[in-house]
């Protein structure tokens, strides 16, 4: 039997009110937001399972994907022809994942294009370009000056400049990372004039779709940035949850709610804020915002009490890592089965909390 409470909704002001009123439908949806997070996405594997089969298919478009690192991985199985195929492969691959005693940034870099070919096969590019609902967009940073290098002796102290200044003011990122969005030219998303910070918008193409998703994910010293990336202004392309970690811009059109399924409770702005308890969104950004997270305490009962994370590569081996992350994804049908019951019984208003 499903426990009370494994899932924690919340909601923006706007979208707080308007479930109260209406009821919640995927009618209403405009936008879904996927944020960086790494590993932690294993925690939301049952969860996407059920999006794509319970609420992709009443959703009225256009409806924007707005994803960061591994939001955009995400995406780019939600709008597949056959998104729980996509999904599933993306699951067994990533939970399968291995790599040699001390993996180098090539290695790690290689096995991520692996992994993505794997995810989107011969096609999966062109269909979710050609989707009838969804329109993808990657958020990316391209690197300036010291950040735009691989060597370590110039990158690093790039990066703690950039978290350095970032505690003073988040806009000094714009010094060292520019936005570029990479979006579906079909409709115009709601954040395409997203402010704070320089962007450049670039259109998604079969050409740019793949290489904007793995530098949407390329970490900084972990995964090597991409390169001049076809159609974009020329340059080192990394991880759009530098700046985005969370995705603090303007995430749903004033008619329509955002659907946020999210690792936690709380929305961190940027990379550099994750220690920065002071640093919160813009409010009028995740006003019409719904985020549905695990609980607290539905975490607690996970494997050694936490969700998966990059540093379980090295706090474990091989072996415990894999076996640990396959558990935690047997526990999270508990999410999904809650998740689909909310929905499904029309339960959404009495569980909303303020965001």
């Amino acid at each position: 039997m499903t426990r009370a409470g494994a899932l924690s909704f919340r909601a923006g002001p706007g979208a707080l009110q308007a479930i109260k009123k209406h009821g919640f439908s995927p009618e209403m949806v405009g936008t879904m937001a996927g944020a960086s997070g790494g590993a932690k996405w294993l925690v939301l594997s049952k969860l996407d399972r059920v999006v794509a089969d319970s609420v992709i298919p009443g959703l009225r478009g256009p409806v924007h994907l707005i994803g960061s690192s591994i939001g955009a991985w995400r995406f780019a199985c939600y709008a597949q022809d056959r998104p729980l195929d996509a999904i599933a492969r993306f699951e067994d691959a990533y939970l399968e994942q291995t790599y040699s005693d001390d993996p180098d940034r090539d290695e790690i870099t290689a096995k991520s294009r692996e992994i993505l070919d794997y995810v989107l096969g011969e096609s999966g590019a062109a269909e979710i370009l050609a989707h009838p609902v969804l329109r993808m967009n990657v958020m990316t940073v391209r690197s300036r000056r010291l950040t735009a290098s691989e060597r370590p002796a110039m990158l690093v102290p790039g990066l703690l400049a950039a978290a350095t200044l970032n505690a003073v003011s988040r806009r000094s990122l714009g010094a060292f990372f520019e936005r570029v969005l990479f979006y579906d030219a079909r409709d115009l998303p709601p954040f395409f004039n997203a402010k704070g910070f320089p962007m450049s918008r670039v259109e998604l193409s079969e050409a740019n779709l793949q290489d904007a998703v793995i530098a949407t994910g390329a970490i900084p010293m972990v995964l090597s940035g991409v390169r001049d990336i076809a159609g974009a202004p020329r340059g080192v392309y990394r991880d759009g949850g530098v700046i985005d970690y969370h995705l603090d811009l303007p995430q749903s059109a004033p008619e329509r709610l955002t659907l946020y399924l999210h690792f936690i409770d709380r929305i961190v702005p940027g990379w550099f804020d994750k220690k920065l308890s002071w640093r919160k969104p813009d409010p009028a950004n995740v006003d019409r915002t719904l985020l549905v997270s695990p609980s607290h305490e539905f975490v607690a009962r996970l494997p050694y009490g936490k969700i998966p994370d990059r540093r379980d590569f090295i706090s474990f081996t091989p072996e415990e890592r894999v076996r640990a992350w396959h558990t935690v994804v047997e526990m999270c049908d508990e999410l999904a089965d809650e998740f689909r019951e909310v929905l499904e019984q029309d339960r959404l208003a009495a569980r909303l909390e303020p965001l």
